[in-house]
């Protein structure tokens, strides 16, 4: 789940949230590739992002810790976020 805020921040300024939760995922190692995976996505669009805040909370156990499903759910759920928060192209 992705969850946004819009900030009064200069543009280009968005900040990252990451939840991943205990009940979800046990072991650490595995919370912990779920994060970096998703920080390493943000820093990568950051420049393309308005000033908003964005939480990103583990709604269901994944099947499968795969980085590049990871990486591509998570980009989806940006590319869904409202076009009154997204930059328009320039």
């Amino acid at each position: 789940m992705l969850h946004y805020l819009p900030s009064d921040r200069e543009p280009g300024n968005a900040r990252l949230g990451v939840v991943v939760a205990k009940k979800l995922l046990k072991r650490a190692v595995d919370r912990n590739k779920v994060k970096r995976v998703i920080r390493e996505q943000f820093r990568c669009c950051r420049p393309a992002l308005p000033s908003v805040d964005l939480i990103v909370r583990l709604a269901a156990k994944p099947a499968i810790l795969d980085k590049k499903q990871l990486a591509d759910e998570f980009l989806e759920l940006v590319r869904k976020l409202p076009k009154s928060v997204r930059k328009s192209p320039s």
